[in-house]
């Protein structure tokens, strides 16, 4: 008699001959591998003041036509240290023939985001198609998100948010730089 069957714990990314080819419709946005790190600031009209953090995000590929997609931020003190962890969230974002993207973003506050759009020129932009959140989770109504390669080193980032009954509005903007 023999015990369960094992399955070796194969990383993502392991293929046989190293890295996996990039899938052809990852082209529009094969800038954005790798992680990324830097500074913004934020704010909303339920929170009590505007604030500073620090932002990484990083993308990676399987060769599937898919991006991982992870970010986690750090609120800042004025002298730019660490207070305590702000943000996190995970995800994929699948590309689609002419440069369509659809991606789905969780957050461990209870708020998953389903969102569409397209890339080009260096940017691209995101638009909620739908939000889903837990019973005790902060409603969430819509966002939009615009990643945008400056040059191959430097990432901005804006998101603006409709949230606990207030309109679609500016919330987050970072410089992000290439780490590494």
């Amino acid at each position: 008699m023999s015990g369960p069957a094992q399955t070796p714990p194969y990383p993502d990314t392991a293929h046989r001959d190293g890295p996996p080819a990039a899938h052809p419709l990852l082209a529009p946005v094969l800038g954005l591998l790798g992680t990324w790190t830097g500074r913004g600031s934020g704010g909303y009209p339920t929170l009590a003041e505007e604030f500073t953090y620090a932002q990484e995000v990083s993308f990676s590929h399987d060769g599937r036509p898919f991006l991982r997609y992870e970010a986690r931020a750090w609120l800042l003190d004025r002298d730019g240290a660490p207070l305590r962890p702000a943000a996190r969230e995970s995800g994929w974002w699948r590309l689609q023939p002419e440069g369509r993207v659809e991606a789905l973003i969780t957050q461990p506050t209870g708020v998953a985001e389903l969102l569409v759009g397209d890339t080009g020129g260096g940017a691209v932009d995101l638009t909620t198609h739908q939000v889903a959140f837990t019973p005790i989770a902060k409603e969430v109504s819509g966002s939009r998100r615009r990643y945008t390669l400056t040059d191959e080193d430097t990432l901005d980032f804006v998101h603006d948010l409709a949230a606990v009954g207030q309109p679609l509005q500016h919330h987050l903007s970072a410089r992000l730089r290439r780490a590494g």
